[in-house]
């Protein structure tokens, strides 16, 4: 019996996907539960398993396309028993658990700040327009009036590749009626390679990029998100930067001497990392600004602290969030930061997973770099910096000492964050490290 294996619905504001990579061949077996493609969307990457055991019947969908949830991607030629439980309408979906209702809030007095916007829906029927978030955030950045959009999808719905088809043939025109000439097309894609999520800008013309002995390798999908992700918050953001330094040689002993007793009780291996979430939430709950969003001329000050890690990958990176990083103990923490990690690794995280943080922190300092000021991850307002721990020595009552010292930076938005407030942050941070007291075990 033929089962459909079909795109997932990753998320609940994630309407389409990207094959990126078949795990499996036409024509051979495969087990159910077993890595069947690999997928990226505009949230997170991830291996969709099969649904039933049997043997890949048809791919019908290429490596580097994208299409719309719920798409039939592939045939699967099901064996006997395992049929009749995947014959359902959701086969092969992964079906993303049920969001929990918020608590009611109280909206603010209208003489403090106007009411917050309604939720926008997840897809948006304005007339006769339909679309996506993530068609909205594109046609934002690229001023694109959506009603000269002609949409594809079901009912005139229109898709991310109806705008990349938009400002295919679009921009070269506006560009030649203004009486100037359009840039040369970029050279056509490998075949095979995924096209283009995202529309990034030239920064020269591009008869001056094409010289001499070259060749051209397509972004991933990843990368190319990371792209537009850090240009935007470049953008966006009024970046300012601080950096300090910090004495951590009572916790890099502890670690020291603790690191093995802790891996045997725990199962999990102890790392700098919950050390500089603990001060980290300590500074975010004595600087709350710090823990915010900015909407428009409203300030957002999150209540609850969802500290984004930054895990680098082999093909880019991704931010895994500690959710409720303030109620968990140091135990919870370290075992949080390494499940987060081993699952961004293993492409097994969950939409929901890389949303919500409040505040992040990158660890340069585990690549040998001395610190880094990195970009902030919107809608944060700011994110902290590792660097390396070294021995260096120091004067202390005026006599040299060997430390274990760390440099710590940070990255903020100088629209609502000032150098004063940054600096008493970092302070409050190298306070925290310094006279560390919270037991490991």
């Amino acid at each position: 019996m033929a089962v459909d294996v079909v795109m997932p619905q990753m998320g609940e504001s994630i309407f389409e996907g990207t094959i990126t990579k078949w795990l499996k061949k036409a024509g051979e077996k495969v087990d159910r539960d077993e890595p069947l493609f690999e997928i990226s969307t505009d949230k997170v990457d991830a291996e969709i398993p099969s649904p039933v055991s049997g043997t890949l019947q048809e791919i019908k969908v290429n490596e580097g396309q994208t299409v719309p949830i719920k798409t039939v991607v592939a045939l699967i030629d099901a064996d006997g028993a395992g049929a009749a439980a995947a014959a359902t309408p959701a086969a092969g979906a992964a079906k993303p658990a049920p969001a929990a209702a918020p608590p009611p809030v109280a909206p603010p007095p209208a003489a403090v700040a106007p009411p917050p916007p309604a939720a926008e829906p997840a897809e948006e029927e304005q007339g006769r327009i339909r679309s996506s978030p993530l068609v909205r955030k594109m046609a934002g950045e690229q001023n694109i009036d959506l009603s000269q959009v002609k949409g594809t999808g079901a009912g005139g719905r229109i898709s991310k590749q109806d705008i990349e088809a938009y400002l295919a043939s679009g921009r070269p025109a506006q560009a030649a009626a203004a009486g100037t000439l359009a840039p040369p097309p970029p050279p056509p894609p490998a075949p095979g390679a995924a096209a283009p999520a995202v529309t990034l800008e030239v920064g020269v013309p591009r008869e001056r990029l094409y010289f001499g002995r070259y060749e051209v390798e397509p972004l991933s999908v990843m990368r190319q998100r990371i792209a537009e992700h850090m240009v935007m918050s470049k953008r966006v953001s009024a970046h300012v930067y601080s950096v300090d330094e910090a004495d951590i040689t009572k916790i890099a002993d502890t670690r020291k001497r603790l690191k093995g007793q802790f891996e045997a009780e725990t199962g999990t291996k102890l790392t700098f990392m919950p050390f500089f979430i603990r001060a980290a939430v300590e500074a975010l709950r004595a600087f709350p600004t710090v823990n915010a969003s900015l909407d428009g001329t409203n300030l957002v000050l999150h209540h609850d602290i969802n500290i984004g890690i930054a895990v680098a990958l082999d093909w880019g990176l991704i931010v895994p969030v500690v959710k409720g990083a303030d109620e968990k103990n140091f135990l919870g923490l370290q075992r949080a930061i390494n499940d987060l990690a081993e699952r961004a690794r293993a492409k097994r995280l969950k939409p929901e997973e890389v949303q919500e943080g409040t505040f992040s922190i990158t660890n340069p300092g585990v690549f040998g770099g001395l610190f880094g000021l990195p970009v902030i991850n919107q809608p944060n307002v700011g994110i902290l910096g590792l660097g390396a721990v070294q021995k260096r020595a120091v004067v202390i009552n005026d006599a040299i000492a060997i430390r274990s010292m760390v440099y710590l930076t940070l990255s903020y938005d100088h629209r609502v964050v000032d150098g004063v407030t940054a600096h008493q942050f970092l302070q409050k941070i190298k306070s925290s490290l310094e006279n560390w007291t919270e037991p490991v075990l």
